[in-house]
């Protein structure tokens, strides 16, 4: 999963992205409106953490934009800016949900499962290939039904790669969906993780096929 979180206050966002980062979620950090703007249209994102009180102006400026290119996609408004009236307005303006800060994370956390569980957001199917099986909603795998735990690098690659088994996967699609637009990628650090993915699915029946030049491919054995 990939989170458009758009927050000036550098505290904040740390602290955010590092609870976000905990469950497995790819966080794509924006510190005003343009650089979320061009963040939205550089990348896909399952849902947006907006702060309205931006250096360029409020954030629920930008939620139009947001709706132009996914109007199904969550956006939740994260203000300090909390009296009834802000709450409406932010409601009004298209926003899915509004927190005031200060906020419990687990509340966030919550909150953000919530709107995940929509209709036009789902992730709570199944997902099965060999002895592998992939819970999305629950970021949880299990070969020959145990439950084994993955770092979360091959995790969000395993997810990339098990939502397109039997397709080749682009190598800039797997980067996208293992790293933040800000992260610092050495030159084979995604072959390091496959690879160690790889050796672990052995035992599932399944195995990462490499396409040369081109990408990678799930698929069973």
């Amino acid at each position: 999963m990939r989170i458009l979180l758009v927050e000036d206050e550098d505290e904040m966002a740390e602290l955010l992205r590092s609870a976000l980062v905990r469950h497995s979620i790819i966080v794509d950090h924006a510190s005003s409106l343009e650089i979320a703007l061009e963040a939205s249209l550089s990348h896909n994102h399952d849902a947006v953490l907006l702060d309205r009180k931006l250096p360029d102006g409020d954030g629920l400026s930008l939620i139009p934009q947001l709706r132009k290119q996914s109007p199904a996609m969550p956006i939740i408004v994260l203000s300090a800016l909390g009296s009834l009236d802000n709450r409406v307005t932010g409601l009004d303006e298209g926003a899915d949900d509004y927190l005031a800060k200060p906020f419990s994370v687990d509340e966030l956390m919550a909150r953000l499962r919530a709107v995940l569980r929509r209709p036009a957001q789902m992730r709570s199917e199944t997902l099965a290939l060999g002895d592998l099986v992939f819970e999305p909603e629950h970021s949880t795998v299990r070969i020959k039904g145990k439950p084994i735990n993955l770092p979360r690098r091959e995790l969000l690659a395993l997810e990339a790669l098990i939502t397109r088994a039997g397709r080749t996967v682009s190598r800039d699609t797997l980067e996208q969906a293992v790293y933040g637009f800000d992260d610092d990628i050495a030159s084979n650090a995604l072959d390091a993780h496959l690879s160690r993915l790889r050796r672990k699915l052995v035992a599932a029946r399944v195995e990462i096929h490499a396409i040369r030049g081109i990408g990678y491919l799930l698929r069973e054995v």
